[in-house]
């Protein structure tokens, strides 16, 4: 008698309809992955599932990751078609300018909301579905401009004030929460397998961009590395292409 094969892994990438998202469901496809694509736009979603489709098993699910009642609908979709993830890539994101002259409440509300609390709470929801996965990765999409060190290295070299404080800010809040959620994970038995990390992608030509930048496939290599680590690989780090960033 055969030994029964066991099914491919499991990825859910969020954000995955458009830009660096798309090109890393294509890339974890082509690892023999099965791939969720948790999208706010649905008929950009749809039109990316068949485009992607030839190259393996596609999902689509609604996702808004600033809407508590979304991520709960969305994790009910998910549970549906697998009982485990095996990668979870929060990649979904907003950026707007924005200086400390003229940021808004409103500003800093809607990047937070999408760029840290919800990749937070979407972790949160998933982590039960993580739990059962032999090697399980969570990859949260930060940026360069989240770096403290580096923001601090600029301004002392008189660099120019760039407009973008609410998104830098966001995604420095987005690097504490991976290493807070590292601490959880490790003081778990139960989820003390799961590796998390925060990426750099680079300056990518995105909506996020402005469409300046490396084509989305560069910036999705990293996304993919960290999602499809050893066992031996490192968890609660900040990472691009090129090597670790500091904090």
């Amino acid at each position: 008698m055969s030994e029964a094969t066991a099914p491919p892994p499991v990825a859910l990438v969020t954000g995955a309809e458009r830009g660096i998202g798309k090109e890393c469901a294509r890339q974890l496809l082509e690892c023999g992955y099965t791939v969720i694509l948790g999208c706010y736009d649905l008929s950009e979603a749809a039109i990316t599932a068949r485009e992607l489709s030839p190259l393996g098993t596609v999902h689509v699910v609604a996702l808004d990751v600033a809407d508590d009642d979304s991520i709960a609908a969305a994790m009910e979709a998910v549970a549906d078609i697998t009982p485990v993830i095996d990668a979870l890539v929060n990649n979904a994101g907003v950026t707007a300018l924005g200086s400390a002259r003229d940021v808004t409440r409103a500003q800093l509300h809607s990047l937070f909301d999408v760029n840290a609390f919800g990749a937070a709470l979407l972790t949160r929801a998933a982590l039960p579905l993580l739990a059962r996965a032999s090697s399980p990765r969570i990859v949260n999409v930060s940026s360069g401009g989240g770096s403290l060190t580096r923001a601090a290295a600029f301004a002392a070299a008189g660099g120019p004030g760039a407009a973008i404080l609410a998104y830098a800010s966001s995604k420095a809040a987005l690097n504490m929460i991976t290493v807070q959620t590292r601490l959880t994970l490790d003081s778990d038995p139960a989820l003390r397998h799961i590796k998390i990390n925060s990426v750099g992608p680079g300056t990518t030509a995105t909506q996020v961009s402005g469409f300046v930048g490396q084509h989305p496939s560069d910036g999705a290599r990293v996304l993919v590395l960290m999602a499809t680590l050893d066992d031996d690989g490192p968890t609660g780090g900040f990472f691009e292409w090129e090597g670790p960033v500091e904090w």
